[in-house]
């Protein structure tokens, strides 16, 4: 079923710890559908991804977030889009903080990137050679 909720995206828990559970839905070929339900006073690793945007949508409770060099509050139906390659990072308050972002492509791991940089030296092999 393509419906789903904003409180249960659907999808499968790719990661889970004291900080957080981070929940992907993959129905779509281009977009992922992402949650994140951060405990209070926790922080996500904070990391950018290159070639890839993101839309970050704030359901419940409080937090700070950082894009790039600016830090702002954030709170219950704030929305922030990521700008391709900006480093970006979420602190709950004292209640913690769901929210639920889209972003186009894959999820970018370091195995992903790791996998994209060989798939890119082997195309630059081929497309230079003999220039």
């Amino acid at each position: 079923m393509l419906k789903v909720t904003i409180s249960d995206i659907g999808g499968t828990v790719i990661k889970e710890d004291d900080r957080y559970v981070v929940k992907d839905n993959n129905t779509l070929n281009r977009l992922v559908l992402s949650s994140t339900k951060l405990n209070p006073n926790k922080a996500t690793s904070g990391h950018l991804h290159e070639g890839q945007e993101e839309i970050y949508m704030f359901v419940e409770g409080t937090g700070k977030m950082t894009v790039d060099e600016e830090t702002f509050d954030v709170q219950a139906n704030d929305i922030v889009p990521i700008p391709d390659g900006a480093f970006h990072k979420v602190e709950a308050g004292p209640n913690g903080i769901y929210f639920v972002c889209v972003f186009d492509g894959i999820r970018h791991t370091e195995e992903t990137e790791a996998m994209e940089k060989s798939r890119n030296e082997i195309i630059d092999m081929y497309t230079t050679k003999g220039t």
